[in-house]
């Protein structure tokens, strides 16, 4: 018998389930392989995730989006800068280099490169959100497919950030599935969750009324809405109770053939005003937060990589990436 919980904090009005029977029937695996596919259908407009934008600095920065090799790093101004890693020179790292004037300069013979387009090599788009890092791959796309911005979903104006960075062995859409399948909260993570069931359900989201764990028996209980703006990102935005129109954007951006960087920024706000004080707190409540989202993805990459090992042990190797 699971311990008996104590909620406090803002009360919620008594609503039932939308859905019959015990979590395990309710998660339907069909069911959730349709969302994932209504969320696999819409358009990214070419965007993908760095990493968190403070995480970029005047130090060049190698990342890995879809078996590319790029640079990051900002400019005298503090502008994102993104490039191809390889220097159309003869090929060494620029990651290696550092930056003089806003460009990134060679280690091997210091090729300065920026803003304008050499040789082979030329500047990418990307886009500094002020919580994450953004690059565009515009040659995997249609010219009609790309978008001048990433799609974002609403934001709280006022809040505390914090970004998490893990990599795991399964593809984008493991990650998103994952998120899709709420069912699994408060059992394969009890330390965080007590009890969850579910309120609301359509074809683009699904809310939960989810019981927090705090410390010990205690917990508050909010109300969470799951929904994908982008193919590659899931995003939980609380609609009521406590910390109503805090977000937890969860992306998935491609490395290589089954390699996924999972980068997932919490949006901490509430009304209450002693949130004022503890966003003087900022320095401190930001480790906080990103421990917890790190804790969550130990367990949720496993989740992720045994959806994918499943696919590639039943389709073969040469097949699970497609």
């Amino acid at each position: 018998m699971k311990p008996r919980l104590v909620t406090f904090g803002k009360s919620l009005p008594t609503t039932d389930t939308v859905l019959d029977g015990p979590d395990w029937k309710q998660a339907n695996p069909r069911k959730i392989e349709r969302a994932l596919e209504r969320a696999l259908a819409k358009p990214s407009g070419g965007w993908y995730v760095l990493d968190a934008a403070r995480r970029i600095t005047s130090k060049p920065r190698c990342f890995r989006v879809a078996d590319r090799a790029l640079v990051a790093w900002r400019d005298q101004r503090g502008n994102l800068k993104v490039g191809p890693n390889e220097c159309p020179h003869m090929q060494a790292s620029l990651a290696d280099g550092h930056v003089r004037d806003g460009k990134i300069v060679c280690p091997w013979h210091a090729l300065a490169l920026g803003d304008k387009k050499h040789g082979s090599w030329r500047p990418m788009t990307c886009h500094d959100d002020g919580v994450l890092a953004w690059v565009r791959l515009d040659d995997l796309y249609e010219p009609d497919e790309l978008t001048e911005t990433p799609f974002l979903t609403v934001r709280p104006q006022r809040f505390i950030d914090g970004v998490i960075r893990v990599e795991a062995n399964c593809e984008p859409k493991d990650v998103i599935a994952n998120r899709l399948d709420p069912w699994h909260g408060a059992h394969f993570h009890p330390y965080a969750f007590g009890s969850l069931k579910v309120v609301d359900l359509d074809d683009d989201s699904i809310t939960v009324r989810v019981a927090k764990k705090v410390l010990g028996p205690l917990a508050i209980e909010v109300d969470a809405r799951f929904d994908c703006p982008d193919p590659r990102t899931i995003v939980m935005t609380i609609t009521a109770g406590e910390g109503a129109g805090s977000v937890v954007e969860t992306h998935a951006t491609p490395l290589g053939p089954g390699r996924t960087a999972i980068i997932e920024a919490t949006l901490a706000s509430s009304r209450r005003v002693q949130f004022k004080m503890a966003e003087l707190a900022k320095p401190l409540m930001r480790p906080l937060i990103e421990r917890m989202a790190a804790k969550l993805w130990v367990d949720d990459a496993a989740y992720a990589e045994r959806l994918y090992e499943i696919r590639r042990s039943r389709r073969g190797p040469h097949l699970a990436d497609e």
